[in-house]
């Protein structure tokens, strides 16, 4: 228990996360009250604070949860909390040793360099970045991908590009050139498709699946290469496209809404790229941005929510 982190909500806000001491502290104090929903890693959804036990003093065993009641992510989606109406489904996280990223990716450069390897390093280091994002009420993240598909897709793709290349050299053609650059498009949105589909709560699917059309995700392609000639407009498109993603992914109750704004995406990628120069920086400011952009990423009640 006091390795927990604990969430409540304040005036229809998700507050959090805190820490086991100072979470109790502010029940001490009168800021968290009997009726206040609470939640932590290991509840299966939101409760009064007066119903956890030995949380609140005087505080009863809570009911038994109702099917589908709580934040559930995938078959019934990230729900209301049973008897409640708290809307905020929380914010998304993530993080990861410097240390353990440093290795993971080198390992995972160098098999996309060798290229047979791929498949299972790319499969490897998914599942372990799943592994370090945090979503409120699905604990245990990973990746359900098996080694087997990934190559099929991979090994299918290079296969058409390298014959795509040889018969754009036959016919000195750059039409052909043009086509392969589509089809790794089309291929990176079939694979965008297949992660979101693919990731698991405690080994369970989620049932998520990505709607966004191909032309669509084609458009943003060719919109984020025009946006480079404006100097500084690509942040705004990354920005637009981030929000784009995240409205189109499917199997939850509540809308993944990305509120990152393209200044501040601006300024932040500068700094990456100006500290990415000195090599030796590059693993924090991964992670620093990272880190940014899932702070941005929430989970809201759809009904709440425009798109």
């Amino acid at each position: 228990m006091s390795n927990r982190s604990w969430f409540f909500a304040s005036n229809g806000q998700q507050q959090g996360p805190y820490p086991e001491a100072q979470f109790r502290d502010m029940v001490a104090r009168g800021q968290v009250t009997p009726q206040t929903l609470v939640w932590c890693e290991g509840m299966s959804g939101w409760q009064k604070a007066g119903e956890v036990p030995g949380l609140v003093s005087g505080g009863v065993a809570p009911p038994a949860m109702p099917p589908g009641g709580g934040p559930v992510m995938g078959g019934g989606g990230y729900g209301a909390p049973a008897g409640g109406g708290y809307a905020a489904g929380g914010t998304l996280s993530v993080d990861f040793g410097i240390w353990d990223f440093t290795w993971r990716s080198i390992v995972l450069f160098l098999g996309l360099i060798v290229i047979i390897p791929t498949p299972w390093v790319l499969c490897w280091y998914i599942n372990w970045f799943m592994s370090c994002v945090r979503v409120p009420g699905r604990p245990n993240l990973s990746f359900t991908g098996t080694v087997g598909t990934i190559a099929l897709w991979y090994f299918g793709a290079l296969a058409v590009l390298i014959v795509l290349s040889v018969i754009g050299n036959l016919a000195d053609s750059s039409a052909i050139g043009n086509i392969g650059g589509i089809v790794q498009v089309v291929m990176y949105w079939l694979f965008l498709r297949y992660l979101v589909a693919n990731i698991a709560s405690n080994g369970q699917p989620l049932g998520l699946s990505f709607s966004g059309s191909l032309w669509a995700y084609i458009g943003w392609q060719i919109l984020t290469v025009l946006s480079i000639f404006t100097i500084i407009g690509w942040a705004w498109v990354i920005a637009a496209q981030m929000r784009w993603l995240c409205r189109n992914i499917q199997g939850t109750r509540r809308a993944i809404v990305f509120k990152g704004t393209g200044l501040e995406y601006l300024w932040r990628l500068i700094v990456v790229a100006i500290a990415s120069a000195f090599l030796i920086p590059i693993p924090w400011v991964y992670r620093w941005i990272l880190q940014w952009q899932m702070s941005q990423t929430e989970l809201v009640d759809r009904g709440a929510y425009q798109a």
